[in-house]
């Protein structure tokens, strides 16, 4: 199985970040674990890095990750414990759960995601079904992946405070898997079953900012145990809201912050003798599956966009029109796979890796997103557990991996922290 070539002239600082990560190992597991005492974990989640040879960072961090049938079928006991691990601290005595799956029930390798989780959780020892948030589904329908597996779906039913299905089929455990772009549905509020994730990681309410807030102070916490520059492992970032793309409101403050931010971006290139041209990528600020983003190099590019651009720009997922954007500093991905531009994705269950992939595109440039629809992507399973080789070189291929995870988990702590602090219950 090919492992990306980094492809970039600028490996040293890598090397030393790698480095300093693998001489630091235990310092670095004994500080997640200390995190990990403080901060409960989200259920899972997946993180999508870009590595461009001076700086490695997340670029987003996914609270209902798709995608579990990408993993390397190998890693499948590594998903297995940590979800033992997971029911264990939420509902120990947790014998049925109830996956509430996405809507998009026509989408056939969504369905391979679903059909994979579900084994996930049996392997765990628990009875799963799956209920539907679709208002289509009005009695049990079984649907087909792309590989061929089979799901059931079932109307969801509410009862007191309980979501449950038709036949009284009654969890202590939900699991989502559904992002709620479309809004927080009233048959799931209030409910005395454990959710999760909890309805505030939803994308009606959860913002990019708030993710990349509490990313900040966890970074400036790790770069302190690595005597590094934040800067290497966080992508700057501003928040701009009060827009509208389709009358050009705001479309002058979103120019001048795209190029407050490059200036910012160019003066740590210069700091550090980085040759390249500094951008930035500008989404929504909610939820996107690949929507509403735009790669720019100056503020100029989002004066006057043509109506197209636009249109891309103002709508998402569920039809939702965006007013809010997070501005980002760009991460060019120096990883490549047969010619192909290529970014590792990595998941977690609870706080344990448990395998990742490389989004590889052969559509899109170094400094462009790639998950994109309607492109060619070939995930490659990550070829060996996230666990180092001490012995062996910074970059070979267990050590990469490694380092990964660890920024990862840095990702997936960030997520906790920010639950946290926008949780409606704690205020």
């Amino acid at each position: 199985m090919p492992v990306p070539h980094l492809t970039t002239a600028l490996r040293g600082p890598l090397l030393e970040l790698e480095t300093r990560i693998l001489a630091a190992q235990p310092q670095i597991e004994h500080w997640f674990r200390s995190q990990w005492h403080q901060h409960a974990a989200p259920f899972y989640g997946s993180v999508d890095l870009r590595n461009s040879g001076f700086k490695l960072a997340p670029v987003d961090m996914n609270l209902f990750p798709g995608g579990f049938n990408n993993l390397n079928p190998d890693f499948m006991p590594l998903a297995v414990q940590a979800t033992m691990a997971a029911v264990e601290k939420i509902c120990p005595e947790a014998k049925n759960v109830l996956l509430i799956p996405e809507n998009h029930t026509r989408n056939a390798y969504y369905l391979q995601n679903v059909a994979t989780l579900v084994h996930i959780l049996e392997q765990a020892g628990l009875k799963v079904r799956l209920g539907s948030l679709n208002p289509e589904i009005t009695a049990p329908t079984e649907l087909v992946a792309a590989n061929g597996d089979t799901v059931t779906v079932e109307p969801l039913m509410r009862q007191g405070r309980r979501v449950l299905l038709e036949d009284g089929f009654n969890p202590c455990m939900v699991l989502l898997n559904n992002d709620l772009s479309a809004g927080l549905p009233d048959i799931l509020k209030g409910l005395e079953q454990n959710l999760l994730p909890p309805l505030h990681a939803g994308w009606a309410v959860r913002r990019k900012t708030h993710f990349f807030d509490a990313y900040d102070k966890v970074a400036a916490d790790f770069s302190k145990l690595l005597s590094i520059d934040p800067w290497f492992i966080n992508p700057y970032f501003e928040r701009c809201a009060g827009l509208d793309f389709h009358s050009r409101q705001g479309e002058e403050e979103l120019a001048a912050t795209v190029d407050a931010l490059i200036a910012k971006i160019r003066a740590k290139y210069d700091e550090y003798g980085i040759d390249q041209e500094p951008f930035v990528i500008v989404k929504a600020d909610a939820g996107t599956y690949g929507m509403g983003v735009m790669s720019v190099k100056s503020g100029e590019e989002l004066i006057g966009l043509n109506r197209k651009q636009r249109n891309k720009m103002a709508v998402i997922k569920e039809g939702l029109e965006v007013s809010e954007v997070i501005v980002q500093e760009g991460v060019y991905t120096f990883e490549s796979v047969n010619e192909a531009v290529a970014e590792p994705v990595v998941y977690m269950i609870d706080h344990f890796v448990v395998g990742g992939f490389y989004r590889v595109h052969t559509g899109r440039g170094i400094h462009e997103n790639l998950n994109a629809p309607g492109m060619h992507f070939v995930p490659l399973s990550f070829e060996s557990p996230c666990l180092p080789d001490r012995k062996g070189a910074p970059d070979c291929p267990p050590n990469r991996f490694y380092a990964y995870g660890v920024i990862s988990r840095l990702a997936l702590l960030a997520a906790a922290l920010e639950l946290e602090a926008t949780d409606p219950d704690a205020h």
